[in-house]
This record gives structure tokens, C-alpha cells and sequence, in this order.
């Protein structure tokens, strides 16, 4: 089946799968259920099913799904059998620890450069990469053909850096600015919101204190 043709959600729960295909790989087991993954992820054994056929994988009565099909047939659907480079605007705390991650290779990402506009980091080194002065950026795209930008600066100077990168000819954009930013519509961009996020957790966690305290109530009442 088309990538064209997946889901955003069903994408976005294919790491997720991901994960726990190669856990059981790890164990060494061959074939693996949609119930079992439904069971794992908090999913529906029906959701698991209708995502995993949208990879062209079909599972065996009785048996499963192939574990290494599956993975195979993922990892092809998320495009990360093939590497791709990218390279890392803003060489602070947060795009350092980018830089430095070493996971990313397991999904075919390989950050290649990283650069900065203060003179005090330019030339330092962040993991094995070295930062490079921001007004070298066009002609490194251009000679190295990159398309992916990581985008790791202040959200006051956010929308200048992407502007920027657009010029130079960046198609993909991952935003980690805490700011919405305005792209072209031959552009694609993702934001990464850290608050966000950290609000979901923060509602989670009032919610399940809550329900213990309502929990702990109704057992005194007894």
C-alpha cells in the first residue's frame, strides 16, 4: 500500500510498534499477535489490525503477524530504511542534546551539521560534530544538498532562522521553538512542544491522584 495512503495516526502509532516488535525480536520470538500489541499500547485489537494493513502486511490465523515483516514493512512506511541527513540550527542546551543523541540512526536520521550565530560556540565541538558559524548555512545545504532542518533557537528569532533555511532551499522543518511558525506550502513542518506535552503529564497525573484519593475515600466510607 502508498504511504500516500497511511493514516497520521496510524503513523504515529507505527514507532510505537515499532518498539515492541523489536523487544520481541530481542526475545526471540517469530510471529506476534494484533491482541498482544493491542494489550501493550492500550489500543484496540481492531485499530492494531486496520493500521498494520496499511503496511501490505497480512497476519496467519491462529499464528500472528511475522515479527520481521512487520518491522521490515514499518521501518519502509516511516521512510527509515534510507538515510536521511539533517542538520541542527542553534547550538544550545536543547540542540546540543539533539546533536549528541545517538538514537536517532535507528530511524534512519543522521544529523550532519549544527550551527550557531554566537561566536563563543562557533568552532566548540557538540558529540562528534563541530559548530559551524550560521552565515556558512547556504552554501553548506547547497554543496551537501541537505533538505532537513532541526530548529533549536529562542522563538524570538525562530521565524528569521526558518525563513532563512526556506531560502537556502530546506523543504522539512523540525521546530522545537516554542512558537508558531509560517512556512510555505511546498514546506512541510513539524513542532516538537515540549509544554505541551509536559501539560498532558501534568493533567494525567492531577487525574490518577485524584482517583486514588476518590478510591481511598469510598474504601473509608466502609
Amino acid at each position: 500500500m502508498s504511504e500516500a495512503r497511511i493514516s497520521l495516526p496510524s503513523i504515529r502509532r507505527f514507532p510505537s510498534y515499532l518498539r515492541i516488535l523489536m523487544q520481541v525480536r530481542e526475545q526471540g520470538e517469530k510471529s506476534i499477535s494484533a491482541t498482544q500489541l493491542a494489550s501493550e499500547l492500550g489500543l484496540t485489537s481492531i485499530q492494531v489490525r486496520k493500521d498494520l494493513a496499511s503496511t501490505g502486511i497480512e497476519g496467519k490465523p491462529k499464528i500472528g503477524f511475522s515479527v520481521e515483516e512487520l518491522i521490515v514493512a514499518i521501518t519502509h512506511s516511516l521512510g527509515w530504511d534510507n538515510a536521511t541527513e539533517a542538520l541542527i540550527v542553534g547550538a544550545g542546551n536543547l540542540g546540543s542534546a539533539i546533536a549528541a543523541y545517538n538514537g536517532f540512526s535507528a530511524y534512519g536520521l543522521k544529523i550532519v551539521a549544527i550551527f550557531d550565530k554566537d561566536p563563543k560556540k562557533i568552532g566548540t565541538k557538540v558529540g562528534h560534530l563541530t559548530v559551524l558559524p550560521v552565515d556558512t548555512i547556504n552554501q553548506y545545504i547547497k554543496s551537501n544538498r541537505v533538505t532537513i532542518a532541526v530548529v533549536a533557537v529562542p522563538a524570538n528569532q525562530a521565524q528569521a532562522t526558518v525563513d532563512m533555511l526556506v531560502k537556502c532551499g530546506i523543504r522539512g522543518i523540525w521546530n522545537f521553538a516554542s512558537k508558531n511558525l509560517k512556512v510555505p506550502e511546498d514546506v512541510v513542518m513539524q513542532r516538537t512542544d515540549l509544554a505541551a506535552s509536559f501539560a498532558v503529564l501534568s493533567v494525567m497525573l492531577r487525574r490518577k491522584y485524584r482517583e486514588e484519593t476518590e478510591s481511598d475515600d469510598d474504601n473509608d466510607s466502609y
